[in-house]
């Protein structure tokens, strides 16, 4: 389990990382909807994947929110390049260690 001020910097962390998440599967969606040398439908059905496929990489990182998930789940967004050198250097010098060799 983390520390207390960890966990207040890891929630700040989760934030910034679920926003990024969620703005690169909406980058993904737009542009599935401007391919125009597909039909509607086949761009639908591609839509369609992209989210599901989103859905579980969401659910795989940032479900079950608490705190002695905390590091499991920092690695998976640091793995997914959801979170910079800059986000980490805050956390304490044993979860930064956790993580890079996990992350």
């Amino acid at each position: 389990m983390i520390s207390e001020s960890d966990w207040k910097k890891f929630k700040k962390i989760r934030e910034k990382a679920l926003d990024k998440f969620c703005s690169l599967a909406l980058e993904d969606i737009q542009e599935a909807l401007n391919k125009k040398d597909a039909d509607a439908h086949s761009r639908y059905l591609y839509v369609y994947k992209i989210v599901e496929n989103n859905d579980k990489r969401l659910s795989l990182i940032f479900d079950d929110y608490r705190r002695s998930k905390a590091r499991i789940q920092l690695a998976l967004m640091v793995s997914s390049d959801l979170v910079d050198e800059q986000d980490l250097n805050v956390l304490s010098d044993d979860l930064q260690e956790f993580i890079a060799k996990n992350g």
